[in-house]
């Protein structure tokens, strides 16, 4: 694998993004139960086996988009990569709210919701909460709220919950708000996170924020400290979604990137993290992290009083 990653690497520098780049490999439907890096001798010549996820994996990593494979020969298989255009992250947007995560920004054509990878930790967050037994629900950073969509499809009482979305862009408050003009049960707010006082929403059985606490414009330990203390009932919950990841030309990539780092570097996720379960734990929560391309912190409170 090392010399395939090798002569990727050096070949893809020499291309322009969309361009594609195909290799032959051992077809991985040939035999099952098999690991990678086992030799196969199949007509009397020696493969050396690779399954679809580590191609798939490999692409991510090299920053293409795995194609359809082709079958070439009954053993063989054509591997085809794309290579990603770099220019197509909204992280690279450094522009007014609304021009990153407004309507029509890049944004707004990502559906979390569709990523297996955050889907089933979403949902497992959401089961270890008890959703049906948290009436009042607060979404920070809302967007166009998909989290919220989910929820009217999961919880079983969905109507007899209250739920309550801020978030900044006005665009996307206003999207949310079309998406939910027949019910009654949430409510939307263009506000500043900073500023959740001034609101007076009182305090709620469960906090969801999925990637927002960690914006520039945030001071996140304080911040934090301030949403437990002042908008969670004493005996609510949490759910806080950090990403690990980056969204490039349609592909959700694995990893955080830090600035000034040309690679992934999780050491602030893994900070914020800690410092959400080390905090909650002292107010006597039971936390789990979970997660992969987005890392979910679930707290439920356990006092007695």
């Amino acid at each position: 694998m090392l010399y395939i990653m090798n002569l990727l690497e050096e070949k893809l520098k020499t291309l322009k993004a969309k361009d594609i780049i195909e290799f032959e490999v051992v077809n991985p439907d040939c035999v099952d139960s098999t690991y990678a890096g086992n030799i196969l001798q199949i007509n009397d010549i020696l493969y050396l086996y690779h399954g679809y996820k580590a191609w798939s994996d490999l692409a991510h990593l090299l920053k293409c988009r795995m194609l359809t494979p082709l079958v070439k020969e009954e053993h063989l298989v054509l591997i085809r990569y794309q290579k990603l255009s770099p220019d197509t992250s909204f992280h690279a947007n450094t522009a007014d709210v609304e021009s990153k995560y407004g309507l029509n920004s890049i944004f707004s054509q990502i559906h979390k919701m569709e990523e297996p990878a955050f889907l089933h930790y979403y949902k497992q967050a959401l089961t270890n909460v008890h959703i049906n037994k948290r009436m009042r629900i607060l979404n920070l950073g809302v967007n166009s709220a998909d989290e919220f969509e989910f929820i009217q499809e999961y919880a079983s009482n969905f109507k007899n919950l209250e739920l309550v979305g801020v978030d900044y862009c006005s665009s996307a408050i206003e999207n949310a708000k079309e998406k939910f003009s027949d019910a009654k049960n949430i409510s939307f707010y263009t506000h500043d996170i900073n500023d959740l006082d001034a609101l007076n929403l009182g305090r709620f059985d469960l906090i969801i924020s999925i990637g927002t606490l960690q914006s520039s414009n945030l001071e996140f330990n304080p911040l934090f400290m301030s949403i437990v203390q002042k908008q969670l009932k004493k005996d609510g919950a949490i759910i806080l979604g950090f990403p690990n990841c980056r969204w490039l030309d349609g592909e959700m990539i694995y990893g955080a990137r830090a600035k000034h780092y040309a690679f992934s570097e999780m050491s602030l996720v893994y900070k914020d993290a800690i410092f959400c379960k080390k905090y909650l734990q002292q107010k006597k929560f039971r936390v789990t992290i979970t997660g992969k391309d987005y890392i979910f912190l679930t707290a439920t409170s356990i006092r007695k009083d």
